[in-house]
Parts: C-alpha cells; structure tokens; sequence
C-alpha cells in the first residue's frame, strides 16, 4: 500500500467527515503533486469519496436541501461528464482564480460589501451550478464553488453537510461512471483501493464521534469560513 496516498487519504477524509467535502478538493492536487496521473488519483478518491458522502446522507438525508440538490443534477453533472471526457486533452489552471473567491467569501462575515457582493452571485444560481460543473470536470475542484454556494444559504450544520455531501456525491458516481465507460486504466491496486476506502469509514466515524457531533450550529458556521479561507490560500499557493 502506497503511504503516501494513505496519508492523503487519512487527512482528506478528517476534512470531508466534517463539512462534506474535501477528499476530491484538496486529494487531487496532493496525488499530482507526488507524481500520480489525473485518472490514477480519481481512481483513488473518488470510491473514497463516495463512500463517506453515503454515510453522511445516510445519518442526515431528512436534512438534504432537495431543490438545490436537483439544481445539481440538471445543471451541474452534465458538464462534470462532458468536460471529464476532455479532461486528458484540455489543461485549464483555475486554482488561483476559485482561491482568490474563496477567501472572499470566506470574509464575507466581517463585510457588508463582501455579504451584498456574494448575493448577488449566487442569486444566478443555475449560471452558477453550470460553471461549477465545468471546473469540476476540468479540475476536481467543483468542491470549492459548491461549498461557496451552500455557505451562502446559512444553513444549519447537517443540513450544510449532508446537502454538500449528496452533490459531492452525485459528481462522484457520475465520474466513476464516466471513467469506467471510457475503459480506463489504473495503477492502484483494487486491493489498495479497497483498503483505502476501509480507512476513511474508519477516519469518519471517529470524526463523527470525537470531532462533529460537538460543534453546535454558530462554531460550524465560523469553522467553516475558516475552511473556505485556508482552502483559498492552499489553492493560490498551487497554483503559483
């Protein structure tokens, strides 16, 4: 078993326990980083992925926003599928434009300006999920923007989460699905990768337990502007 995925895999699925997102976002430029291929690392993260979005619908789907979440699937998956099946010949490096948003939005607590200005982006918000769905197709990075848009509806926490987990999700199935058409291959074992999905049940249910279930509505909302501005700023930094 490569370490260096498990401790990507350890450390992304603490992050996407808590605020349903993070395993795509922030493994994807960690396994290019230490050299792995674009699909490799999808083959990795994406069984990942799914499998802590599941448990977290599972715990909470009462809570899913259902009309932003079918918003998701009419608007954003086509263009995950559609620019996933470029994805080998188009090179786009969108990090440091989504990290600079990032940080924007997450000061967005501390600025009138920076409240009013949000609004009225997300205000577009089919435009919006249309775009989401051609940067994650392009980047993996589609967690960012969805984070942006559900932070601007000021849910409650599992409400938050699971919404944010059941698009996450849906744009993960529907790339395993998209890869799995186009006969790709891997250099993961399945036998790693069974193994690595093992691990993040593993990590998420002692987040559950010893992380999330203590942090009430108002800590959440501020841990996670905290989360939007540090995933901005690791975001600039790839991209420099």
């Amino acid at each position: 078993m490569p370490v260096d995925i498990l401790l990507t895999v350890v450390a992304t699925s603490v992050v996407q326990s808590i605020f349903g997102v993070g395993v795509l976002l922030f493994g994807t430029p960690l396994l290019l980083l230490l050299g792995y291929g674009f699909v490799d690392a999808l083959g990795v993260l994406l069984p990942v992925s799914i499998a802590i979005s599941a448990l977290q619908v599972l715990r909470h789907y009462e809570d899913v926003d259902s009309g932003f979440f079918k918003n998701v699937l009419f608007y954003s998956v086509p263009f995950v599928v559609l620019l996933l099946l470029l994805v080998t010949t188009v090179k786009v490096n969108i990090s440091l434009v989504i990290g600079v948003i990032l940080i924007f939005v997450a000061l967005e607590s501390f600025s009138t300006a920076i409240e009013k200005a949000l609004q009225s982006i997300v205000k577009y918000e089919k435009i919006y999920l249309m775009a989401m769905g051609l940067v994650h197709g392009v980047s993996n990075l589609g967690g960012s923007m969805l984070t942006v848009m559900i932070y601007s509806k000021k849910y409650p926490k599992n409400k938050t989460r699971v919404t944010a987990a059941a698009s996450y999700a849906t744009f993960a199935l529907c790339q395993m699905a998209t890869l799995f058409f186009m006969d790709s291959v891997f250099t993961v074992s399945f036998a790693d990768k069974m193994s690595f999905i093992q691990i993040a049940v593993v990590m998420f249910l002692l987040t559950e337990e010893m992380l999330y279930n203590g942090i009430d509505n108002e800590k959440y909302s501020k841990i996670f502007a905290v989360f939007l501005f540090v995933s901005g700023i690791l975001l600039i930094i790839k991209s420099l």
